[in-house]
């Protein structure tokens, strides 16, 4: 990935974060968006100090004149775009007979027509280059969770979406890789919408025994050089993708026991 340029959208913290320093590291030059202009300042001073090139640039997700601006902005200061990595993203929690329907619109828009805007701006780009385009998932991308409504169906959509432009684009050179990691330690769930719209603020998770942002960059990463077309991180995932496969009441019941077992969660023991 020596010299190439790879566009991350929310790229200032987390996984999005992670994903710019490793990839950094290993010589391509950065470009990332974010809504802040501060913490995007802060994040190229960061990866500066490391000795890594970015470019920042604010934008938001679910708007597609600033999808498509993120795109013109990194070909005018690059002139090539080699990987697109649609990570931004929001969670919700918050069961759905009880959830203000804004809030699944503002879901949907940020995860999936976030990532449809900016994939379709990027594209000639990508066609271009024989480059990659990465969707970031989650398990809550192959099996419905509990309280979890509107993010997993933006994740099924996304999924949906880039299967078919993957086969769309195998006639092309451009490789479309589905990244499903386990629980990640992130901001994701402070920042995860309640039923009225408002940030849950307290994560109901132990955050530093999940995942870390960093092993979720490293096997991107080499997904990515190895040009796979689906990686399930964690054996957990693993588990989950294969059994559903099988025994979708079993793995049902067990989501929903694990689900219900986090602090106010709403759901019946």
């Amino acid at each position: 990935m020596k010299d190439k340029i790879v566009l991350i959208t929310g790229g200032t913290s987390g996984i999005g974060l992670a994903l710019a320093e490793c990839f950094g590291k290993n010589g391509s030059r950065i470009a990332f968006t974010g809504r802040d202009l501060t913490r995007i300042e802060e994040t190229e001073k960061k990866l500066a100090s490391i000795g890594i090139e970015s470019f920042g640039i604010q934008a938001e997700a679910s708007s597609e004149t600033d999808q498509r601006k993120a795109v013109v902005q990194t070909m005018n200061r690059y002139g090539r775009l080699d990987v697109l990595i649609n990570n931004a993203g929001i969670s919700m929690r918050a069961l759905f007979s009880e959830l203000d329907l804004s809030v699944f619109h503002k879901v949907m828009d940020i995860n999936f027509y976030g990532t449809v805007y900016i994939t379709q701006a990027a594209l000639p780009y990508l066609i271009r280059s024989k480059g990659t385009i990465v969707g970031i998932s989650s398990v809550a991308g192959f099996k419905g969770l509990p309280g979890r409504t509107a993010y997993c169906a933006s994740k099924f959509a996304m999924q949906g979406f880039l299967e078919s432009l993957q086969s769309e684009l195998s006639r092309k050179g451009v490789n479309v890789l589905m990244a499903f990691p386990g629980f990640t330690a992130s901001r994701i769930r402070e920042n995860a919408l309640t039923k009225d719209g408002s940030a849950q603020g307290e994560t109901p998770r132990e955050e530093e025994k999940m995942m870390q942002p960093e092993e979720v960059a490293r096997q991107i990463y080499n997904a990515v050089v190895q040009k796979k077309q689906h990686i399930v991180m964690t054996t957990e995932g693993k588990l989950s993708f294969w059994l559903n496969k099988f025994f979708p009441a079993f793995v049902s019941r067990k989501v929903y026991q694990k689900m219900a077992a986090e602090p106010g969660s709403g759901l019946e023991p």
